[in-house]
């Protein structure tokens, strides 16, 4: 099993950043092999620029803080997002990452005269794990667009029989020591759902099953 595990915050001590130690642990237990992506550590730069926009149908071109994103993407078969929702969807960082690294002949083909194909058909699972200020009603209401990007947009062009599991701590803002461990527990439980099959998986198809240390690019 290869897992990339994308992680977005700015502060090394949030509590996001006990939901990816959760998530990171489960997969060690697995025998997973994982690339961990820091945006904020690794200051990726999130803007879309001109030459990259007006060469966006030729697909990812050699530029070096790219390169290994796209390696990481078509290595795995597991992708896992951890974030905090800021304003009901992906903060800047991890939008301008789609932006950026999800692109023709990544994420998806599109030909000239023809409807766009999946691309991604090697990712088997995805994970979602995040924390929203607002309530679970709120956050609803407003359609979870974070939710819906990631689960539905990157997940139709996974494979078709995606396992999924979406994680959110709601009303963050008003939360206690106990329901942010309580929330730690769902994570764990949804990261043994996620991981449910794929040690043996892994070993039947020749993978390592040793706890292999983490690739923090």
């Amino acid at each position: 099993m290869h897992a990339l595990v994308v992680y977005c915050h700015p502060s090394p001590q949030s509590y996001t950043a006990a939901v990816r130690d959760v998530v990171l642990a489960k997969l060690r237990d697995a025998g997973a092999q994982v690339t961990l992506i820091d945006l904020y550590a690794e200051g990726f730069a999130p803007k879309l620029a001109p030459e990259e926009w007006h060469a966006y149908d030729a697909g990812p071109s050699d530029q070096a803080d790219l390169s290994r994103h796209i390696t990481a993407v078509n290595a795995a078969d597991t992708l896992i997002f951890v974030y905090p929702t800021w304003w009901y969807g992906l903060p800047a960082l991890l939008k301008g990452w789609l932006d950026r690294v999800m692109l023709p002949g990544v994420a998806f083909n599109l030909p000239p005269n023809g409807p766009i194909t999946p691309k991604l058909r090697h990712i088997k699972r995805m994970g979602v794990f995040t924390t929203c200020g607002a309530s679970w009603w709120l956050t609803t209401f407003i359609g979870s667009p974070g939710r819906r990007t990631l689960l539905w947009g990157v997940g139709l062009l996974c494979a078709r029989r995606l396992r999924r599991v979406f994680c959110a701590h709601y009303a963050m803002d008003t939360s206690t020591p106990a329901s942010r461990a309580a929330h730690l527990r769902r994570v764990d439980r949804g990261m043994d759902r996620l991981l449910r099959g794929a040690t043996a998986l892994g070993a039947a198809q020749g993978e390592p099953t040793q706890q292999p240390s983490v690739d923090r690019g």
